[in-house]
């Protein structure tokens, strides 16, 4: 029995590994689900598409390229709002 239990156990953390991934939002680690794409992220987050930009792996990306971006570990992203004022 207890080596079934160990079984399981290494089972679910493989499983885990792969169901979320860790990266870099704005210079803190982040959890993210993995398969998750930047249209995803900024989803997500709630983020207003025409009101930020992004900074993927130290490169802007223009929003037309977001969904065809997959998350991948350790991935740093900056994501940057605009604010009017005066």
């Amino acid at each position: 029995m207890f080596s079934v239990e160990i079984a399981t156990f290494c089972l679910l953390r493989r499983k885990r590994r792969r169901i979320f991934l860790i990266v870099h939002l704005n210079g803190k680690p982040a959890e993210l689900p993995a398969g998750l794409t930047i249209a995803g992220l900024v989803e997500k987050k709630g983020l207003n598409p025409d009101t930020v930009i992004i900074e993927y792996n130290y490169q802007l990306v223009g929003k037309e390229a977001w969904p065809g971006i997959t998350l991948k570990e350790n991935d740093r992203l900056e994501v940057l709002r605009f604010v009017g004022g005066g």
